[in-house]
């Protein structure tokens, strides 16, 4: 496996793969990898011949009171982690190597799916993985790119704009990784005391309560508020908790599939987690 720290580096090391004409695939990541990450990469190695992961902590897409700081750096350990599962070439660039030193006059917005959930609690934030998103695809320029669904909304987002730019690449959604009692991975988990890592779970359980409640004939309103009051009761103070569409519209009866999402803070820890319902009839 080799490490590249410059795009002309990655870009020399790709060369040989695409005189080849072999399929390149493409896990953008920003580091601290856990089994979700690693999840991705099995994924990838099993449609492409070379696969490529990117370990960068991207400035633009954190807030001013969020955590860029001191968001986790484990380099090493990510290294070892991805030769471990067969990834071919690490790209881990310095913020210099991926904006230069000038000002970035130009900017990527996607809109209307980004206006709420995360995008309301996150102003600016879906604009930074824009961005970064479509350097790095062009920098990579793979055949196919790696998300998890935990940020579902991330994903849509770009998946749009891959759409809207016509950017070359196949785009493919791998589901959750989730821990023994059903916590979704996350990096942020290592925030976590030994006590709140205890409650984090409930997050999941009121998923699969609802999706039980929903489809015995519960109204959404009254899933929605029972999924509050379940999470309230053991301490986290929501962001939100909503129903959407698999394309993310809002949506008030359960008459066709939706996606459950939830944002939550326990402590000083912020957790993301979603599930997809299927409407039977």
């Amino acid at each position: 496996m080799k490490t590249e720290t410059t795009i002309q580096g990655l870009t020399a090391s790709l060369n040989p793969a695409r005189s080849a004409r072999k399929i390149i695939g493409f896990v953008p990541t920003m580091g601290n990898l856990h089994q979700g990450h690693l999840n991705l990469v099995r994924e990838a190695k099993k449609l492409c011949d070379v696969v490529v992961v990117s370990i960068f902590v991207n400035p633009i897409q954190f807030g001013p009171n969020e955590d860029f700081d001191s968001y986790p750096r484990t380099l090493e350990q990510d290294q070892q982690l991805l030769a471990d599962v067969g990834c071919d070439i690490v790209f881990a660039p310095t913020v210099e190597q991926m904006y230069g030193n000038k000002p970035r006059l130009t900017n990527i917005s996607v809109s209307e799916i980004t206006n709420d959930l995360c995008g309301l609690q996150r102003p600016g934030h879906f604009d930074g993985v824009a961005v970064v998103v479509t350097k790095l695809f062009n920098i990579v320029q793979p055949n196919y790119a790696f998300f998890g669904q935990k940020d579902y909304q991330q994903l849509a987002v770009i998946r749009q704009f891959v759409k809207d730019l016509n950017i070359p690449l196949e785009v493919i959604g791998v589901p959750i990784a989730r821990a023994e009692d059903g916590l979704a991975l996350s990096s942020r988990n290592g925030y976590l005391s030994p006590e709140h890592r205890q409650v984090a779970p409930t997050i999941y359980q009121s998923l699969k309560a609802a999706e039980q409640q929903l489809q015995s004939g519960v109204d959404l309103d009254t899933v929605l508020a029972n999924i509050r009051n379940t999470l309230t009761e053991v301490g986290f103070v929501i962001d939100y908790v909503e129903a959407r569409t698999p394309e993310l519209q809002k949506i008030h009866t359960f008459n066709q599939d939706l996606v459950l999402f939830i944002a939550a803070k326990i402590g000083q820890t912020r957790l993301i987690d979603n599930l997809l319902v299927k409407y039977t009839v």
